[in-house]
C-alpha cells in the first residue's frame, strides 16, 4: 500500500476515534444541525476505518507467515497462508481506494434532463425524442420515476426541447456524465436518394435543487401567464393556465404549459428554475476546479461532442473516453449501463490517480 493512501486511512481512524468522543458528549444534543453533521461524518468514515483494521489482520497474518516460510515443517502451511493473505489485502486495498474517493454531494439527489434540438432541424427533433423514450426506458429499468415536466413539440412529432424529471435512488450519479452534446448520423425518412444526414441535440442534466441550497428572491422573478398552444401554433387549452418564470438577475427562463392548472405548471416551473440556478452555481465551481485539472469525462458543457449515434453501421461512440460499441438498439432501448458504466469506470481511475499523487 503506498504511503499516501496509508497516512490518509491512518488519519481517518483517528477521526472517528474523535468523532466518537463528540458524540458521546451529552450538551451535543443541544446542538441538532451540528449532531447531525458529525453524525453523518461518522457514519461515512466508519467503513472505510472497519476495512482498513481487515486489511492491517491480513497484514499481520502475512507477516507472521513470511517468518516461517523456511520453517522445515510450517513453511508449506505458512505459503498457503501467505497467499491467502496477499489475495485478501489486494482486495482490501482495492477497496478501500474506492472507499476513499470524494464523494459528490449530487449523487444521491434527483434529476432534471433538459434535451434541446440543435442542428438538423426537424430530423434533430426527431432525435430528441429518441433520447427522451431512452431516458424514460432507462429510468424506469431501474425502478426509477420519470415525469415530462415541459416540453415543446415540432411538426412532425419530435421535440424543439423537453424537460424530464427522474426521481430515485442515486439517479444523479447515474446520469451525470450525460451532458453534452449528442449527435446523430442517419438516413430521415424524407431522404429519397439514401443519404445519410448528420444533426444533434444538446442535453444538460442537473441535480434537484433543496429549496434551502437556492436563495430564490421573489423579487427576482417575473411571472407571465399566458394561453398553451400546441405544434404549429394551434391553442390546445382554452384558459391561461400556461406559466413562464423570468430570473431577472441571469435572464433565466422556463415555460412551462403541460398541465392544464396554472398551479401546477407554476410549482413545476419553479422546480426546473432552482434545479437550473443551482446547475449554473455548481458549474461555476466545478469550473474553478477544472482550471487545475480537467475531468477525463469531459466538463460536460453543453457545446463539447460527447457522444455519436450511427444508424447505418449500429455503432454508438462516446468521443470521451474513445469507447465504440455496436449495439445502437440495446442503448436507444434504454440499456444505457453499457456506456454509462464505462464512463463511470474511467472516472473513478481518474479520482484514484489523483488520490494517489
Amino acid at each position: 500500500m503506498k504511503e499516501g493512501i496509508r497516512e490518509k486511512l491512518e488519519g481517518a481512524r483517528n477521526r472517528l476515534e474523535e468523532l466518537s468522543q463528540l458524540l458521546s458528549e451529552p450538551s451535543l444534543m443541544e446542538h441538532i444541525e451540528r449532531f447531525q453533521a458529525l453524525s453523518k461524518e461518522y457514519s461515512d468514515l466508519e467503513p472505510v476505518v472497519k476495512t482498513f483494521g481487515e486489511y492491517e489482520h491480513w497484514q499481520e497474518i502475512a507477516e507472521q507467515s513470511r517468518d516461517l516460510l523456511d520453517d522445515p515443517e510450517l513453511g508449506d502451511m505458512a505459503r498457503a497462508e501467505l497467499d491467502e493473505a496477499d489475495a485478501k489485502m489486494a482486495e482490501l486495498e482495492d477497496t478501500l481506494q474506492r472507499q476513499l474517493l470524494p464523494a459528490d454531494p449530487n449523487d444521491e439527489k434527483n434529476v432534471f434532463i433538459e434535451i434541446r434540438a440543435g442542428a438538423g432541424g426537424e430530423e434533430a427533433a426527431l432525435f430528441a425524442g429518441d433520447l427522451l423514450k431512452m431516458y424514460t426506458q432507462y429510468a424506469e429499468s431501474r425502478g426509477w420515476k420519470p415525469e415530462v415536466m415541459s416540453s415543446s413539440e415540432s411538426e412532425r412529432g419530435g421535440f424543439k426541447e423537453v424537460t424530464l424529471q427522474v426521481r430515485g435512488d442515486k439517479a444523479y450519479s447515474r446520469l451525470k456524465f450525460e451532458s453534452g452534446g449528442h449527435r446523430v448520423q442517419r438516413v430521415p425518412e424524407t431522404e429519397t436518394q439514401g443519404r445519410i444526414h448528420t444533426s444533434a441535440c444538446t442535453v444538460a442534466v442537473m441535480p434537484e435543487a433543496e429549496e434551502v441550497e437556492v436563495n430564490l428572491d421573489p423579487n427576482d422573478l417575473r411571472v407571465d401567464i399566458f394561453r398553451a398552444s400546441g405544434p404549429g401554433g394551434q391553442s390546445v387549452n382554452t384558459t391561461d393556465s400556461a406559466v413562464r418564470l423570468t430570473h431577472l438577475p441571469t435572464g433565466t427562463v422556463v415555460s412551462c404549459q403541460d398541465e392544464k392548472s396554472q398551479h401546477k405548471n407554476r410549482d413545476k416551473a419553479m422546480k426546473v428554475m432552482q434545479a437550473r440556478l443551482y446547475e449554473a452555481e455548481r458549474q461555476r465551481a466545478e469550473q474553478e476546479r477544472a482550471d487545475t485539472r480537467r475531468s477525463l469525462v469531459g466538463s460536460g458543457d453543453r457545446s463539447e461532442r460527447i457522444r455519436t449515434y450511427n444508424f447505418p453501421q449500429g455503432r454508438i461512440t462516446d468521443h470521451r473516453i474513445n469507447l465504440t460499441i455496436y449495439q445502437l438498439d440495446q442503448v436507444l432501448e434504454g440499456n444505457l449501463d453499457l456506456v454509462i458504466d464505462p464512463l463511470i469506470t474511467e472516472h473513478q481511475a481518474d479520482q484514484l490517480a489523483q488520490l494517489e499523487s
